[in-house]
């Protein structure tokens, strides 16, 4: 985590392996980036995580018994609360080729092949943490302005209230230009 980034700008990332092994290691990687690692270790458990709190990136596992990989992943990117979250696939090295394809055809960010280079994992998970982050600071950025630009038409509305019939007319006018750069 970033020394600028405060507890709300916090990032949970949600690991889903049916392999203890592998969430252990996968904690040991990204431990260091100081972010809340959340398992799960099965398709339904990442599901029912993703339905409770909002995760900045999902690690999946393509093979796990029940629900696999990928219907989890399409069941994630079907779901309108869920639908943005990216997800990086992880699987074994002797895993069919066609997973790759298949893996983001289901709506994957990125697919990573086992054993993992730490320092690779560790970067492209930063780079999803830092989109987040910025997706994060937009949408309140974005929330300010439609605060601010409400404001602005009550003020308006109480200044027509309170002008004669030809001061209200030129007040309208504003209303209508300030409407029109809205929209541009």
């Amino acid at each position: 985590m970033s020394a600028e980034a405060t507890t709300e700008e916090r990032a949970s990332i949600l690991l889903v392996d049916d392999m203890e092994d592998n969430l252990v290691a996968l904690e040991a990687v990204l431990g260091s980036l100081n972010e809340p690692l959340v398992r799960a270790r099965s398709g339904e458990e990442a599901m029912k995580a993703l339905l409770r709190q909002q995760f900045a990136l999902v690690l999946l596992d393509v093979r796990m018994p029940g629900m696999d990989g990928f219907e989890t992943a399409a069941n994630i990117k079907r779901l309108d609360q869920t639908k943005d979250v990216p997800i990086i696939f992880l699987t074994g090295a002797e895993d069919d080729s066609g997973y790759a394809f298949r893996g983001y055809a289901t709506g994957a960010a990125d697919y990573l092949t086992k054993p993992f280079d730490p320092w690779v994992l560790r970067a492209k998970v930063t780079v999803f943490l830092d989109l987040h982050r910025k997706n994060v600071q937009l949408e309140r950025l974005l929330a300010q302005q439609q605060a601010d630009y409400e404001e602005v038409g009550r003020q308006l509305a109480d200044l027509e209230d309170d002008l004669t019939e030809p001061q209200r007319t030129r007040v309208m006018d504003l209303r209508h230009l300030l409407n029109r750069r809205r929209v541009n």
